[in-house]
């Protein structure tokens, strides 16, 4: 038996996971796979009736279970971060999913905006999911002098910072603080190293913007060649904004990427676009030895909640990255080729991409595929 904690979530998030449960069904038939699933009310309505975020004794409970999977977090009727910072990054820095797995795929049927000879756009994208610019480090002081202290705790190690400023001739200065261990740069370079050896891929893009940033992104550079010369893989640095130009320029251009956390966010919507649209990329929080968390990339667009418009192939192929992650790799494999086969027909389409289907007859089509 895997047990699996689901977060429907915001907005669009209870739509596409429904989906995303009724392919699991279904999957789970065919391969006879033993799945139980407990939902957590975690989100706005949630916060509202019970002002209460995420709870340690939730936590407890979530840390149960073989994995998670979460619809959207952020709603209108709450102030952003709330729900952000206190469910989804608490998440992602109590179980320490320091992997973030995003494939970036432009299946057969689905519109790109780039041209038709663009080349084939199939790569992985391993972002480092704990560190850098959004470690929630910084501050805003007015005129004259302050002192400021700040606490970065994981569960790896603890830092404090001390900061004292003294501000002359501004009315007022803001500051975010970004952090790279050592430790937490070679972790991710050896996922995406070990990745890429296992999948015979060559060479690993590694981004960054060590030309400026060359503290932080000196010590990534240096975890690169460390792993990269120790496993044999071939590897090459990219600056992240000749990475941008050439993902639209010539995206078949790269096969596998790592990037730092901020590069990463940004550069993986990027490709969401590439790939058809936020609607269609899957995420995958990951530890690879404890709690991983499974998410379309897209947010929890109120605007459209409830009406039956939302995408759900993000979150079907969420789910399909989390049975991979559990071991059951025939049933993920399952699942891709059911949205393949949907999409590649074409007589289905959500209206992200111009169609009319609604949102659970997409998923009652990748059901059908899998169960034929």
């Amino acid at each position: 038996m895997q047990r699996i904690g689901v977060i429907p979530g915001d907005g669009v998030g209870p739509e596409v996971i429904a989906e995303a449960r009724k392919v699991l069904d279904a999957v789970a038939e065919k391969r006879n796979l033993a799945l139980e699933f407990e939902e957590f009310p975690l989100g706005a309505s949630h916060f509202l009736k019970t002002d209460e975020v995420l709870s340690d004794e939730t936590l407890q409970r979530l840390s149960k279970k073989d994995a998670l999977l979460l619809g959207a977090m952020g709603d209108p009727r709450v102030k952003p971060g709330i729900l952000e910072k206190g469910v989804l990054l608490r998440l992602r820095f109590h179980f320490d999913q320091y992997v973030n797995l995003r494939p970036v795929k432009l299946m057969e049927g689905v519109p790109s905006p780039l041209r038709s000879d663009a080349g084939r756009i199939d790569l992985q994208f391993i972002r480092e999911n704990t560190e850098d610019f959004y470690v929630g480090l910084g501050g805003r002081v007015k005129k004259g002098l302050s002192k400021t202290e700040l606490d970065l705790k994981r569960r790896t190690y603890e830092a404090k910072f001390d900061v004292g400023i003294e501000l002359e001739d501004e009315e007022e200065l803001a500051f975010q603080i970004g952090a790279i261990t050592r430790h937490g740069a070679r972790r991710i370079m050896e996922y995406a190293f070990q990745m890429a050896k296992s999948k015979g891929i060559e060479p690993v893009t590694c981004v960054d913007k060590a030309n400026v940033l060359t503290d932080a992104y000196g010590i990534w550079r240096e975890a690169a060649e460390e792993v990269s010369g120790r496993l044999g893989v071939k590897k090459e640095f990219q600056y992240v904004d000749a990475v941008a130009l050439h993902m639209v320029r010539t995206p078949d251009r790269f096969k596998m990427i790592v990037a730092p956390n901020l590069f990463g966010d940004i550069l993986t919507d990027l490709g969401a676009a590439l790939q058809g649209g936020l609607g269609f990329a899957p995420s995958g929080n990951i530890n690879p030895s404890g709690v991983s968390m499974f998410e379309p990339v897209h947010g929890s667009a109120p605007d459209i909640a409830g009406k039956g418009l939302a995408n759900p192939i993000g979150a079907i192929l969420s789910a399909s990255l989390m049975l991979e992650s559990l071991g059951q790799k025939p049933a993920a494999a399952d699942v891709e080729r059911a949205v393949q086969g949907v999409l590649r027909a074409g007589k289905h389409r959500t209206a992200d991409v111009g169609g009319k289907t609604s949102t659970s007859k997409m998923g009652d089509a990748v059901v059908a595929v899998i169960l034929k």
